[in-house]
């Protein structure tokens, strides 16, 4: 009777090409691929969404990057082995090993010719691409010595086969005794890593534990790496620590003057009050502060008329010079917050009109002409009203 055996391993990037006969191949007698039969529930791609999908919906984590969640097994088959026995085997997998296959391919165009009879050899085999995730964790599955050689009964049974022989009990104990020291090991870094895991924001978390799997298909821990990447993920943090330390003491730094600014404005509030009440109980200081403050408002009208007056000419339109000043008072007083009304009694003087519009108009005069001028009477009819601008 045809022995058979079944072995899983990672799933290749070709597997569809290869399995599915996308593309030609020299080891294909393609006069017999007729013969071969073939089974798809879902692509691959596909398959593979939805198990990282359902990873981080169960878990709360991404799936590892050196996880194998898809896998493919080489099945030895007879010449008359039927996809109905295939699909069996598939059933009795997921049953007892919770391995759920999504594909099956038969191959029976594969083979060699013998060097020296040159007869065609056939290597009748099927593939199965098989689900590797654990429905209740999310994670991938993971299976014990025994139940990777129930894997070998099953598949004999289902395909009405003989399973292939086991071996040797003194190699056996001796490969099971590394396997039990690798799953301990296994185990205890994956406490330390979900220890670790609590600690830090899952969201930002990377997947540091580093797999691989060995002869029998089990994923086993590199110790040595996953606690390297661990060191170098704690020195991040550490850095990212000591980074957020300095920003704590410039924001410290920050806060303090911002305090003392506070303290400083509290200050000047006070006396601004203070001053407030003495203005109005002491009528002779008020008329002081008011002829200081108008006096400053008009030395700031005169430079800025003057500054605006070198940067370019001024028509003696009275018009233009009109628009002019307006532009120029509503700046000053909304650049330094100057009511209105202030302006207004700035211009109410027949004096302070006619030496601003005089500026405006001609630059400033000598201090012989101030003298002259400030003992002119002014007609009327030639002053020009602040009404007219200050309004516009």
């Amino acid at each position: 009777m045809q022995k058979t055996s079944i072995h899983f391993n990672c799933v290749k990037v070709d597997s569809e090409a290869h399995n599915f006969r996308k593309k030609k191949f020299e080891y294909v007698k393609s006069d017999l691929s007729h013969k071969n039969e073939y089974w798809v529930e879902e692509k691959i791609s596909n398959r593979l969404l939805k198990i990282e999908s359902f990873c981080k919906t169960k878990s709360g984590r991404k799936l590892q990057k050196n996880a194998m969640p898809i896998r493919e097994a080489v099945v030895v088959i007879n010449e008359d082995t039927s996809m109905l026995e295939l699909q069996k085997l598939a059933s009795e997998l997921e049953k007892k090993l919770k391995i759920r296959i999504f594909q099956i391919a038969i191959h029976k165009d594969e083979g060699h010719y013998d060097k020296e009879s040159k007869e065609w050899i056939p290597n009748y085999h099927a593939h199965l691409v098989a689900d590797w995730q654990d429905l209740e964790t999310g994670k991938t599955l993971k299976h014990t010595r025994f139940q990777y050689s129930q894997m070998q009964d099953i598949a004999a049974d289902s395909l009405g086969m003989q399973r292939g022989e086991k071996k040797g009990v003194a190699r056996l104990e001796a490969i099971n005794f590394k396997i039990d020291q690798k799953l301990k090991e296994l185990d205890d870094l994956e406490n330390k890593i979900a220890e670790l895991s609590s600690t830090i924001d899952p969201e930002n978390f990377l997947n540091l534990n580093e797999t691989k799997s060995n002869f029998f298909g089990i994923a086993k821990t590199s110790v040595e790496k996953t606690l390297e990447n661990f060191i170098t993920h704690a020195k991040t943090i550490n850095f990212e620590l000591s980074q957020m330390k300095m920003n704590n003491k410039v924001l410290i730094k920050n806060n303090d003057k911002l305090k003392s600014e506070c303290t400083d404005f509290k200050n000047d509030i006070a006396n601004l009050k203070n001053l407030n009440n003495l203005l109005l109980s002491n009528f002779e200081l008020y008329n002081q502060k008011r002829r200081e403050y108008l006096e400053a408002i008009f030395k700031l009208l005169g430079k800025t008329i003057l500054q605006e007056r070198l940067k370019y000419p001024i028509s003696v339109n009275a018009e233009t010079l009109n628009k002019t000043m307006s532009k120029i008072c509503a700046t000053i007083a909304e650049k330094n917050k100057i009511p209105e009304v202030a302006i207004e009694e700035i211009f109410k003087i027949e004096r302070n009109n006619r030496v601003l519009f005089r500026y405006l108009k001609d630059g400033k005069p000598n201090k012989h002409e101030i003298l002259k001028e400030n003992s002119k009477d002014v007609n009327k009819d030639e002053a020009i009203n602040p009404q007219n601008f200050l309004r516009r």
